[in-house]
């Protein structure tokens, strides 16, 4: 079989529903099997080092995985226009993402040896999670999902040349880089340790924190030592990672339950129904909040029963902000809450280019915007950084703490922030009438933040759309529509 084609030699297509990868997405096996994906692309260095500093994988979790699963999906849709559209903007967004990290070591995300290890670690992680489920993949379905993740790597880079053709050739490879590259790096740990340990509740269980906390405190050890004694061997041992005692079986015995599901009638789980109900905000005028809003009602009852029972705080971040801080005033955040919820994007306690640049990525992904007005974005955004740099980076270092914002209390809305604002307004009045239609803005908000929004004369001028997103970036205001784009975890 050669890259180049999509089919193998039976006619099996590569890409579309009859693929193998298609009969994995909506399996809940698969949820394990990523997670452990996602630690051996972390322990890389070279992945690890741009997670850490690029990704909002922390502080946004369920963000990120609903990106990554429409990503997934894009990527082996059956029409190939829909790949290679996908494949150019994952290109794009890579090559933003260089510099080296806490010993010196350069990175790049356009590398290709290290975007081989990524596709390799979700081939890998698929074959595994099915063996240990009790259903190994046989030779013949191993090697059609293997050409599917060759065919993966080289929409993105041009050929699959950095994977060995065969999977003999593939099993040494794996083996290689598991003995001679992975590490137990800073990235790692956070998604084995600290990630599960405080985790965000998803916009669905918002409104139940201390639920959501009881729950967390159970589950999110026990993924932990599940996803630890999942992993190789050789790198557990060269990594130093703890194994918690029966922690073995325990894996088993989740990927066994896991694998029962497959007696379940077909369509009963759908993976990306799933993933949308939990990014629902509690706001939203999606048809499927009414069920979700039923459902926090009852749980907030059960997390106020809970309340009465346990002494578990209700707050569900790493970094919970003090009851004092959280208001000034009706409708709008402190300082150090706009700080943390929204300008934080990374979750590392500073604000520097990669929050910046994450928020023009998120951007950009839900209005799918094309390369010329994503870069004008981008471009929108770094200038707003430069200005936020110099203003309030007081002991040039290079990044902005919180308390440097929070002591210099600014205002954010200056000329390059409305640049911004102007770079989303044309992107969204598509036929340049310098104003917003009732379609326009019904598109706009039911794309990038998931709710229908009305205006009273069916039209949004370029200073209302401007003076809305400056209220928000600048003056802190709670309850606007752009709230679930920048706060959602």
């Amino acid at each position: 079989m050669t890259t180049g084609t999509t089919t193998t030699a039976d006619e099996t297509p590569l890409f579309g529903p009859e693929s193998q990868f298609s009969a994995f997405f909506d399996d809940p096996r698969w949820a394990l099997a990523v997670i452990r994906a996602t630690v051996l692309e972390a322990a890389h260095p070279q992945i690890g080092a741009a997670l850490v500093d690029n990704s909002t994988f922390v502080a946004h979790p369920w963000r990120r995985l609903r990106n990554t699963f429409l990503s997934m999906r894009r990527m082996f849709d059956a029409d190939p226009a829909v790949r290679e559209r996908e494949a150019a903007r994952l290109n794009r967004l890579h090559a933003r993402m260089s510099g080296s990290d806490s010993r010196g070591r350069a990175y790049d995300a356009m590398d290709r040896a290290t975007r081989a290890w990524v596709v390799a670690t979700l081939f890998e992680s698929a074959v595994s999670m099915c063996r240990l489920s009790g259903q190994p993949l046989d030779q013949d379905a191993m090697e059609r999902m293997y050409a599917e993740y060759r065919m993966f790597l080289a929409a993105l880079d041009g050929d699959a040349g950095e994977l060995p053709e065969d999977l003999n050739g593939f099993w040494r490879y794996f083996d290689r880089v598991v003995e001679d590259e992975l590490e137990n790096t800073e990235a790692a740990r956070v998604i084995l340790y600290r990630l599960f340990d405080h985790l965000p509740a998803p916009a669905l269980l918002a409104g139940a924190p201390t639920l959501w906390a009881a729950g967390r405190a159970v589950v999110g050890p026990l993924l932990g030592a599940i996803t630890v004694a999942s992993l190789p061997e050789p790198y557990r041992r060269r990594a130093g990672l703890p194994e918690m005692p029966g922690a073995p079986t325990l894996m088993q015995g989740a990927y066994l339950a896991a694998g029962l599901t497959r007696f379940l009638p077909e369509g009963w789980i759908n993976a990306e129904t799933v993933i949308e109900a939990l990014s629902l905000s509690p706001d939203s005028d999606d048809p499927r909040a009414r069920t979700a809003a039923a459902l926090r009602a009852r749980m907030k009852r059960a997390s106020a029963l809970l309340r009465l029972l346990t002494p578990l705080s209700d707050e569900t971040g790493p970094d919970p902000v003090p009851a004092a801080s959280r208001a000034t005033g009706e409708g709008r955040r402190s300082a150090e809450e706009f700080f943390r919820q929204v300008l934080d994007q990374t979750g590392d306690g500073h604000l520097d280019w990669p929050d910046l640049a994450a928020m023009a990525r998120e951007l950009a992904t839900r209005l799918d915007l094309d390369e010329p007005e994503e870069t004008r974005l981008y471009d929108a955004f770094a200038a707003w950084w430069r200005e936020l740099q110099a203003t309030l980076d007081t002991d040039g270092d290079g990044r902005v703490s919180a308390d440097e914002y929070a002591a210099a209390v600014p205002s954010l809305a200056g000329p390059a922030l409305i640049r911004v604002a102007e770079v989303l307004f044309d992107a969204t009045d598509k036929d340049g009438s310098g104003t917003i239609d009732a379609d326009e803005h019904r598109t706009l908000f039911r794309t990038a933040f998931r709710r229908d929004l009305t205006t009273t004369d069916g039209t949004y001028s370029r200073s209302a759309f401007v003076g809305d997103f400056l209220s928000f970036m600048s003056g802190r205001r709670t309850n606007t529509p752009y709230d679930p784009l920048l706060t959602d975890a």
